[in-house]
């Protein structure tokens, strides 16, 4: 394990045990209807019972409980062991059955070629260095014609300051940028004590097409509101939109894209 997945992997056990953001368990409320809460553009076309489902870098007690009340079955992949205890507390209180897989999201050698039906990867690529590693991974445990739906911080919303000027929020990173971002306190865009990594558009949706997956759709979810105090994240989002959803399909023969990605990945 490198020291940034090793420091990251410290830092998410720290948020789990604090109850941080993206550390607490889905709401009570979100049961109702477990699939609209976490599929509101409807891409999963209204049920995926029997799905076998990959809830990728997405411990925290929220993704694998939504999914598996949902008619999925369910395996969860975090770095964190304390985000994943979080998985099966809810499980357990739920009567859910949940698999948990302490691993990082670009080393997945623990699960079988094309074992699932779908991927969901909530915010999370930001803290591994090389993006492309994590599609090949992604490609290779996915079932061609499978889908993978996976969200990602925007290049320019790591770019921006915390904080506005008078010319609103104001880019201070390069785009073109080698390793962690520097450290941040007080944000409401990034996790305080987690190294995070600028990936360029090129690295995100070039780097998915080139592991084998077609691009099928493309939303930016609206967090801004035009009467939000300045320096939220709410009024920060009016500027800069957070993250991206993509909605990807795998192409080709299952192992296919594993074979290819030898030509690229270093």
């Amino acid at each position: 394990m490198s020291s940034a997945h090793e420091h990251n992997r410290q830092a998410w056990d720290k948020r789990a045990q604090k109850g941080a953001r993206f550390a607490k368990p889905a709401p009570d409320e979100e049961f109702q209807n477990p699939l609209a809460a976490v599929d509101p553009t409807g891409w999963l076309g209204g049920s995926i019972r029997g799905q076998r489902v990959l809830c990728l870098a997405a411990g925290g007690g929220r993704q694998s409980a939504l999914y598996a009340a949902a008619g999925g079955v369910v395996t969860v992949v975090d770095i964190s062991g304390e985000m994943l205890a979080i998985d099966r507390e809810v499980a357990a209180e739920r009567g859910l059955a949940v698999r948990t897989v302490e691993a990082s999201m670009d080393d997945l050698s623990a699960l079988a070629l094309a074992s699932f039906d779908l991927v969901i990867h909530p915010v999370s690529t930001c803290y591994v260095p090389d993006v492309r590693k994590v599609f090949a991974e992604v490609a290779r445990v996915l079932a061609a014609g499978g889908l993978y739906i996976s969200q990602h911080k925007t290049p320019t919303s790591l770019q921006a300051n915390v904080e506005p000027s008078s010319h609103g929020y104001e880019l201070s990173e390069p785009y073109y940028r080698t390793g962690p971002l520097p450290p941040v306190e007080g944000s409401s865009h990034r996790e305080a004590g987690t190294l995070e990594f600028l990936h360029r558009w090129e690295e995100l949706l070039g780097g998915m097409c080139r592991a084998g997956f077609v691009i099928e759709d493309l939303v930016e979810p609206v967090h801004a509101e035009p009467t939000a105090a300045t320096g939220t994240f709410a009024h920060r989002s009016g500027y800069v939109a957070p993250y991206v959803r993509i909605k990807a399909r795998r192409t080709g023969m299952a192992g296919e894209t594993t074979r290819k990605s030898a030509v690229w990945l270093p």
